[in-house]
């Protein structure tokens, strides 16, 4: 079943009746009441709490646990800065804790390896959709060895940032850049959000990385699989920009479509499938390549 991303932007009380999500507003009607919204928690797959005059219920946070929904706080910006995940998410988790955590260097070098030449390969497909040269970026990706030693990551970074946004000269990715830095980086913390959450579901732990280990970080093992999934968050940007919407603020139809990012159709290995459906494959993958089951992450193409 797809799960619901559901974002709550206004002051509100949330509370829990009869296992559902209710949503009551401050100063509302007795008509209006009699018509509070409510959504079935067991169909939702991330709650994103944007508004600093909202409380929730300590019974409906938990119940929001228990089914695996990935609860996001949010600053004063309105920016995701915050992630509450179930800490018991899968039936076998000390057995594939331990998998994960005996993982050796060898291993967790050639999983990043397969990440890595993923990611050129979905930010190449990007650039040929807007007749931007790729040769380069396909010899970056055959190219790349265990572990990324040569930093090939880097190079193809470098050359997509400098070409995707066609009509914004002398675009330059970073947290605090200019627009439309703002919806990428709003996009990527749900992206994220939805990359921990299946993490836990598949009875791992986000913060034990392949590759990213700052001791600072406690979503690292998620900021190492998202990086193939960058590239749909950074899709649904490119169309934004080049809609002709005022990307400078982060507007409510600007976050309606980034919150889309967990719908988003999908292909891996020729099977479609919404991304939030998908990437609980790639997260089976790798725990069957910590246990030894398998040698190869799978992650989708976009197409």
């Amino acid at each position: 079943m797809i799960k619901r991303t559901i974002c709550i932007s206004n002051p509100a009380y949330l509370s829990k009746k009869d296992n559902k999500l209710i949503i009551n507003h401050p100063n509302k009607s007795a008509e209006e009441e009699s018509k509070t919204p409510s959504v079935p928690i067991e169909d939702i797959g991330i709650l994103i709490l944007e508004n600093p005059q909202i409380t929730i219920s300590h019974s409906l946070l938990a119940s929001l646990l228990e089914n695996n929904a990935a609860v996001v706080t949010s600053d004063k910006k309105h920016h995701p800065n915050g992630l509450f995940l179930n800490l018991d998410g899968n039936t076998l988790q000390t057995e594939k804790f331990i998998a994960q955590i005996k993982a050796s260097v060898p291993l967790k070098k050639k999983l990043w390896q397969q990440t890595i030449t993923a990611k050129i390969i979905n930010q190449a497909t990007l650039l040929h959709k807007r007749d931007v040269p790729i040769k380069n970026m396909k010899t970056w990706a055959r190219k790349v060895r265990s572990g990324d030693p040569d930093n090939y990551e880097a190079r193809a970074a470098a050359y997509f940032w400098q070409n995707i946004f066609i009509d914004i000269p002398d675009f330059k990715r970073g947290q605090e850049e200019d627009a439309p830095n703002n919806l990428l980086n709003y996009g990527y913390a749900i992206l994220r959000a939805i990359v921990a959450r299946s993490l836990v579901g598949s009875g791992l732990l986000p913060t034990l990385g392949i590759h990213h280990h700052n001791k600072y970080n406690s979503y690292c093992l998620a900021d190492d699989i998202m990086e193939p999934y960058r590239p749909f968050v950074d899709q649904i940007v490119v169309e934004i920009v080049e809609n002709g919407e005022d990307f400078t603020e982060l507007s409510t139809s600007i976050k309606k479509q980034l919150l889309s990012i967990a719908t988003v159709d999908i292909v891996i290995e020729g099977k479609n499938s919404p991304l939030m459906v998908g990437m609980q494959r790639t997260t089976a993958s790798l725990t069957k390549c910590f246990e030894g089951e398998a040698r190869k992450i799978l992650y989708p193409e976009v197409q």
